[in-house]
């Protein structure tokens, strides 16, 4: 076999990671990989699966990966040793041990942020995704996520309206489009982003790889937005990476009676910083940008918040009223009025009743 289908018969194989790979070729040439005995490869770490496979290349497959490469020149493969492997990805605990990408390859070394949450989002937390996924853009962020429903669409569709950026992440290989209803979607971010997996591209949907999907939407970000998940959501699981790799980590808060806020609020409790702006995120990560907002640009917006907290605290009442009718009488967009309200609501400038918000008369 030449270089290139060694190395896709490589990422063939089940767990074959990149701590893996090191482990093997500190005790056997990478041409002697595929010629080794079922019982060396076992004494240098693989499982028997790993080794039979190893040893015995689908060979099918392999050449699919190859005709997929070759139909389009955006399509990639980057392995391990490839200069084009992203950096942060390989500070992980377990980065993979190739990457196939279709789209733009710069968009990986660009400064990023994930974002994740539920698939079955508040309208309110589909609006703060989408609204805060556009301003990191414009601030010069790229958007990280998976491509699942909620908020992680809400995220790349956010990202696009700003004309910024997007990385998708899959569970699945490339000739797949999953989720189905995502296919329009799918198309633009491999337009203006990149589109990436693990997995060769024939590689079907597997609940099993979305959890280690995050992984790598965490590593190739220099932290991660939990926008809404519940007390046990999958979401987690991707702020637990970033807490693993140092990454930072950020969280919306929400109402008390919104299931879909347990999550954030656990996360905020566990250290997490409590995120009300996209100001509050850019603090942490404008050293990471190649032009960087000034504290004076930082405290004008937090400055900004406080009057529009006061404006809105105006369009609030003796009577329950909605947020969106909130909302609509500011002139503010949903998301925006959602984390201000819940600033006034811990500040005991308002409460939350059956139908909305009322104003607290203070004595």
């Amino acid at each position: 076999m030449d270089d290139l289908r060694q190395w896709l018969a490589l990422a063939s194989v089940p767990g074959m990671d990149l701590p893996r790979y090191q482990r093997l070729i500190q005790s056997i040439p990478f041409s002697e990989f595929f010629s080794a005995s079922p019982a060396q490869l076992q004494s240098y770490g693989l499982t028997e699966l790993q080794s039979q496979m190893l040893l015995t290349p689908q060979h099918q497959r392999i050449d699919a990966a190859l005709q997929w490469l070759e139909q389009n020149p955006d399509r990639h493969f980057i392995s391990c040793l490839d200069p084009r492997y992203p950096p942060l990805l390989k500070q992980i605990k377990q980065p993979p041990l190739a990457l196939f990408v279709e789209g733009q390859l710069d968009v990986l070394s660009k400064a990023a942020v994930a974002m994740v949450g539920s698939r079955e989002p508040t309208p309110t937390g589909r609006q703060i995704a989408f609204d805060f996924a556009a301003e990191l853009c414009r601030a010069g962020f790229s958007i990280v996520s998976g491509l699942a429903r909620g908020i992680d669409g809400c995220a790349h569709q956010g990202a696009l309206s700003a004309n910024g950026t997007t990385i998708a992440v899959l569970g699945n290989g490339l000739s797949h489009i999953y989720p189905k209803q995502h296919a329009k979607l799918t198309a633009q971010v491999r337009e203006s982003g990149a589109l990436v997996s693990e997995y060769l591209p024939d590689e079907a949907p597997r609940t099993m790889f979305f959890p280690l999907r995050n992984r790598i939407v965490v590593g190739l970000s220099l932290g991660t937005l939990v926008v809404e998940a519940a007390e046990k959501s999958g979401s987690l699981i991707s702020a637990n990476y970033a807490a693993e790799y140092s990454r930072e980590v950020f969280a919306v808060p929400g109402s008390i009676f919104n299931p879909l806020a347990a999550g954030c609020h656990q996360l905020i409790l566990q250290g997490a910083k409590l995120t009300r702006s996209v100001a509050d995120i850019i603090e942490e990560l404008a050293i990471f940008l190649p032009a960087k907002p000034s504290k004076q640009m930082l405290r004008k917006n937090n400055c900004q918040q406080g009057l529009f907290e006061h404006s809105l605290l105006a369009n609030v009442g003796d009577e329950a009223t909605a947020i969106d009718v909130i909302a609509s009488r500011a002139g503010m967009p949903i998301a925006d009025v959602t984390i201000m309200l819940l600033e006034l609501e811990l500040s005991g400038e308002v409460a939350v009743v059956p139908g909305g918000y009322i104003r607290v008369r203070r004595a």
